[in-house]
């Protein structure tokens, strides 16, 4: 899926079987469909501008279509087309400039006006999943390889800053939009990690709560908090700073959620499945939709203050803090604090029966990253 960078009810989605849909949130409907790409259509951008937005997929095509709706007669042609050597698994186009960069076997930095890449960066050699440039410092971009790196590179410099590794593949990642140098990544290991891109030894906040690996990640606007979407079919949201979600998010329907995305409004959620289903959620679940009454807006206030007072309260926090869960995710949850406890309980024997010192203490928070390579 991608946002438009102007109108807050346009969205686009494309599939498995090449089709891309622009949609009209405030009419719940449809406006256009594209056959754009034979086989996946593996990932969308819009431009900057908004007038257009660009597509790769499966048949090694990086596909440039225009935003409004073809003239009465008119074809539905690509403006540009552009055909690379291997498969493009990733895209994402520049803040500010008429540049994008693509993912696949390497990374490519292409300006719109070409059709060869400007550079080409590389650190190793396996497929990169994903690619995003950083929203604020606007010539920073991160990737993630299937060889478990997240590699940060400078577009000015052409080379590849530093890369680190962690225990399992990260799937992808996101920038925070208000931070330049915080990021976060959604990992196979049902966790997501945030990173301080100057000190990736340890994570700033390591992020549990999943019970499937974590497939897709997406900040608010206010950068506050993120959503993450999972194979385990639910969406949960975080706040930056706290190791557990606020909220969680799933139907009986809705199967492998596969992306999401957060309205530049911060009001909503979207959602993609493997049900061929885009789901709305609010981003705050209780808040009440519409044009809110002057003394209705203060009693809501009010409330939300009086929660914050007493939320230390054990009847209040527990009622705060309930979500009822399908039944999968609760068996998995019990089941994983019981292997948890288990782990702490044999590291415990095994510092007791060993010699002083010769099992060290790890943090929580380096316990999953391998290596940091400058």
């Amino acid at each position: 899926m991608a946002k438009h960078p102007k109108s807050l009810s346009t969205v686009l989605s494309g599939a498995c079987d090449g089709e891309v849909k622009i949609w009209n949130l405030t009419k719940r409907q449809c406006i256009r469909t594209i056959q754009a790409h034979e086989g996946f259509v593996r990932g969308m951008c819009a431009r900057f501008c908004g007038t257009s937005f660009f597509t790769v997929g499966d048949d090694k095509t990086v596909k440039q279509w225009k935003m409004e709706s073809p003239e009465f007669g008119e074809e539905e042609e690509p403006i540009h087309t552009i055909l690379g050597k291997t498969v493009f698994t990733g895209i994402d186009h520049h803040w500010k400039e008429p540049v994008f960069a693509t993912c696949g076997h390497q990374v490519d930095i292409w300006d719109e006006q070409r059709t060869s890449p400007k550079c080409s960066l590389t650190w190793g050699f396996d497929s990169i999943s994903s690619v995003k440039f950083n929203p604020i410092e606007t010539y920073l971009l991160g990737s993630c390889a299937s060889d478990r790196n997240i590699v940060l590179y400078d577009m000015r410099k052409s080379t590849p800053l530093k890369k680190v590794i962690l225990n399992m593949r990260t799937n992808t990642l996101c920038w925070n939009p208000m931070e330049a140098f915080i990021f976060t990544a959604a990992n196979e290991d049902y966790n997501l990690y945030t990173f301080d891109m100057r000190f990736l030894e340890s994570p700033v906040m390591v992020h549990m709560d999943h019970m499937s690996a974590v497939l897709d990640v997406d900040y608010s606007p206010t950068g506050k908090e993120f959503v993450s979407a999972s194979f385990d079919k639910s969406i949960r949201i975080f706040p930056v700073d706290k190791g557990h979600s606020r909220e969680v998010y799933h139907t009986k329907r809705m199967q492998h959620v596969i992306t999401v995305k957060w309205t530049s409004d911060n009001k909503y959620i979207l959602c993609g499945s493997d049900e061929m289903n885009i789901r709305l959620w609010k981003a705050n679940a209780s808040e009440k939709l519409g044009v809110l009454a002057p003394r209705e807006k203060a009693a809501m206030n009010y409330n939300q203050k009086l929660k914050e007072k007493f939320q230390f309260h054990p009847q209040i926090r527990r009622i705060a803090q309930h979500r009822h869960l399908p039944k999968s995710i609760y068996c998995q949850i019990k089941e994983q604090r019981i292997m948890r406890e288990a782990r702490r309980r044999k590291e415990l024997n095994r510092r007791k029966h060993s010699k002083p010192g010769s099992v060290p203490f790890v943090a929580e928070r380096k316990k999953h990253i391998v290596a940091v390579v400058k």
